[in-house]
């Protein structure tokens, strides 16, 4: 019997951390805005979006208030909790369930469009949950992938902590996980391309972003 392998690298976003997480991104709210508004203007009007690993939701809550139909699956569970009270508190309708990005519990060829953003590089399983993400959408849908580069310099992540308006403390916090373990776990871009191909997309397009990239994938 084949031991369960588990989803994620790490320590898991649950409890205590998983609340200051959900605190401390509010500040980044116009970030998550903004991608809500460039993928809503891809999107068929009223089209299907999937989020993998939403964490508080605040992206699948701003794409729901576009009049996209949302459905987003994390791990955790405390953040599925956080998410649910965040949509209702916006009266957002958005469909947040638990589940494993390796091992999406969903129809395959429904979704318009697949987007998991800060979360690809702690997946254990990466080249399945590209696979994952792919077998969700319909023929001509997209996947967006936004992470961190492995190459992403110091300068580049202090100067985004500091635009988030967090304090000291927190400040101090989060370079310390980025430098000690967020990099480490980033992926270079060129193996990025590769799993992408190894799980079946054809031609991923990856823009290097200030701390990241972003890999626009067709199928």
């Amino acid at each position: 019997m084949h031991k369960a392998v588990k989803a994620y690298k790490g320590m898991g976003m649950e409890g205590s951390i998983a609340r200051w997480y959900d605190r401390s991104t509010r500040k980044a709210m116009p970030e998550s805005r903004a991608l809500a508004g460039r993928i809503a203007a891809v999107v068929p009007p009223g089209g299907s979006v999937l989020e993998v690993a939403p964490g508080p939701g605040f992206l699948s809550i701003e794409l729901a208030k576009r009049g996209l139909r949302v459905r987003a699956v994390d791990v955790s569970r405390t953040f599925i909790e956080i998410a649910r009270r965040n949509a209702a508190s916006e009266r957002a309708e958005v469909q947040f369930e638990v589940g494993n990005a390796a091992s999406l519990l969903i129809e395959s060829g429904i979704f318009d469009f697949v987007v998991c953003r800060a979360a690809f590089k702690n997946f254990s399983e990466p080249v399945k949950a590209l696979a994952e993400m792919r077998r969700a959408l319909r023929p001509g849908g997209t996947t967006l992938l936004i992470d961190m580069r492995r190459d992403v310099s110091l300068a580049a992540i202090r100067q985004y902590v500091n635009s988030l308006g967090v304090n000291l403390l927190n400040k101090w916090f989060m370079m310390s996980v980025f430098r000690l373990m967020l990099i480490n776990r980033a992926y270079p871009l060129d193996e990025i391309r590769r799993m992408a191909h190894q799980a079946g997309w054809i031609d991923p397009k990856l823009d290097i972003t200030a701390v990241g990239f972003e890999a626009w994938m067709t199928k």
